[in-house]
């Protein structure tokens, strides 16, 4: 079985409060976008299965902390055995310390295949309380559609934003910055929305006006941008090549454009030196 967990950008990131557990309460829409990973599953050719990566993990992370693996594992505990050995392949497309939830799809899409695979049964309610115990994106990546996301990021609910249908999505990490989200989240301010604020009802309206809605911010972006100047200097280039909307994604350190002009956004796609970048167009 050959899978393809993609990335995710969030549009608005609001970081609500600190939680007694130390993780946060966030506010945020998350969309699937169709920059994928390659994740190859089959019967274990030996007894005892195993994990690979094309030129080994670029974190130097051991394989039994991957997150697939972890995935797995939790797949088992939950359904009370153990699985047949697979051999596993993961080859990465999406880069590490992005925003991107690579990983995350990762876990989940490696779930979502066993469940398949083996023919388990589970409902994606029953895999989403899985892959909640792996990561806390990680349920979003077994609806894998555009969902507002609350809690740690865990409670979801599907929301329709039928302006992005044939807009393009221009995403670009600098090569030489990674982001870890708890540093991400140490030098951000919890704020708190005004009552009844949702972002589900502010991206009913236009793209091109969602940048002069409050409601629509990455709040990483003030603790970022500082200490990550070439992250700025990145959004402020896709801006200025006619995106309606620029962000950073989740923690950083990739931003997105939405264009509805293609040949504006390959021609900054094109200018965009020494970065992770993909373009495509999107359709729900």
């Amino acid at each position: 079985m050959i899978l393809f967990p993609n990335a995710k950008i969030n549009i608005g990131l609001r970081v609500l409060r600190r939680r007694p557990d130390t993780y946060h309460d966030i506010h945020t829409v998350m969309v699937p976008v169709p920059w994928c990973d390659i994740l190859e599953m089959v019967p274990a050719s030996g007894g005892q299965g195993s994990f690979n990566m094309p030129g080994g993990d670029p974190l130097g992370i051991p394989p039994e902390k991957n997150l697939v693996l972890k995935g797995i594992r939790a797949l088992e505990k939950f359904i009370g055995c153990e699985l047949p050995p697979l051999d596993i392949y993961l080859k990465k497309e999406i880069p590490n310390g992005a925003g991107l939830g690579g990983g995350s799809a990762d876990a989940s899409f490696a779930i979502k295949g066993a469940n398949e695979m083996f023919e388990l049964g589970l409902s994606d309610e029953q895999m989403a309380a899985v892959a909640k115990t792996v990561g806390a994106d990680c349920p979003f990546f077994i609806y894998n559609r555009p969902m507002l996301a609350e809690g740690i990021g865990e409670i979801l609910a599907p929301v329709d934003i039928p302006s992005l249908n044939g807009l393009t999505v221009l995403i670009a990490k600098p090569q030489a910055e990674a982001v870890a989200t708890p540093a991400a989240y140490a030098g951000t301010s919890p704020c708190e929305l005004p009552e009844g604020a949702s972002l589900a009802a502010s991206l009913a309206a236009p793209v091109a006006e969602w940048k002069n809605d409050a409601l629509i911010y990455n709040d990483f972006e003030d603790s970022i941008f500082p200490i990550r100047p070439q992250v700025a200097t990145l959004k402020q280039s896709i801006s200025q090549g006619g995106a309606l909307y620029t962000s950073m994604s989740g923690s950083g350190a990739s931003v997105y454009g939405l264009f509805s002009d293609s040949t504006a956004a390959q021609a900054t796609f094109d200018h965009l030196p020494h970065c992770e970048r993909f373009i495509a167009k999107l359709k729900f």
